[in-house]
Formats: C-alpha cells, structure tokens, sequence
C-alpha cells in the first residue's frame, strides 16, 4: 500500500503543529519552508485537515493554525482512513478481471490491508513525536548543536 502525498503531508502538518507550544498559532508559510511542501498542496492539505476537525484555522495577519485536539488522542489510523481517497488496494472492476469469481488475492489482500490498519489505530499522533528535541533539530525549528 502506498500513501498519497496528501496524507504524507497531513502527517507532517499535524506533527509539526504538536511540536509547538500549546496553543502557538503557525503559519502556511512556516511549514511549507520546514518540510519544502509545495504551498499550493499544503493550502488544500491545511483546508481537508480543518474540515476534518484536525486542526483549528484563523483568518487575517494574526491568524494561523493549531492542533484541534491533542496529540494523544488522534489515531494515525483514524488520520490516514479520513484523508487517503480510496483504501483499495486492487481495482478487480476497471477492467474487470475474469478471476472476479474465484480470486483467492481479494481476501488475502483485505487481510494485509487489516493488519496495516491493526498496526497504527495503536498508534497517536504523541507516539510519532517521543523525541521532540530530535525532530525539531531535523527540521530546523532550533539550531542544531555545534560541537566545539
């Protein structure tokens, strides 16, 4: 299974934002240079988060986004499920398969796609972000140390 860029970019935008201190409004602008995100998919990915009650936005020159919630209590699955647009692995319709009827892959495949989704609804958003420091230094929100 792979990801679409909208939820890889979803991800990034809701660890970035619970990397900020509580209730610290965030820019567009700020996270399409830390992540190198276009700006025009980062503006639809910020919109479908907002929709979803993912994050809360304010309009105007002191506006800005921050988590809706906290980050314990969003599943990464719950995340992907609602921004992915399709969770089918195989498309048996378009053209349709000839071993519609009789294909041993289609259960297989469901199971494999129940597993992956088993796997991260035990997983939050805080699981993601354990070592803030780190990832803070990774994506330049504070200057990496200088040996001396």
């Amino acid at each position: 299974m792979r990801l679409t860029k909208q939820t890889d970019f979803s991800l990034r935008v809701l660890i970035y934002l619970s990397l900020q201190p509580t209730g610290k409004l965030v820019n567009n602008a700020e996270i399409a240079k830390h992540f190198e995100i276009p700006k025009n998919h980062l503006i639809k990915v910020v919109h479908k988060l907002s929709k979803l009650n993912y994050i809360h936005t304010k309009r105007g020159r002191r506006g800005g986004i921050v988590l809706a919630k906290l980050p314990e209590k969003i599943k990464i699955s719950k995340v992907v499920m609602d921004i992915e647009p399709t969770l089918q692995l195989v498309s048996c319709h378009k053209p349709k398969c000839p071993l519609l009827p009789g294909c041993g892959l289609i259960p297989i495949l469901e199971q494999a796609r129940s597993s992956f989704f088993e796997v991260l609804s035990s997983h939050t958003l805080a699981d993601l972000i354990k070592n803030p420091k780190t990832l803070k230094q990774l994506i330049k929100l504070v200057p990496t140390a200088v040996n001396e």
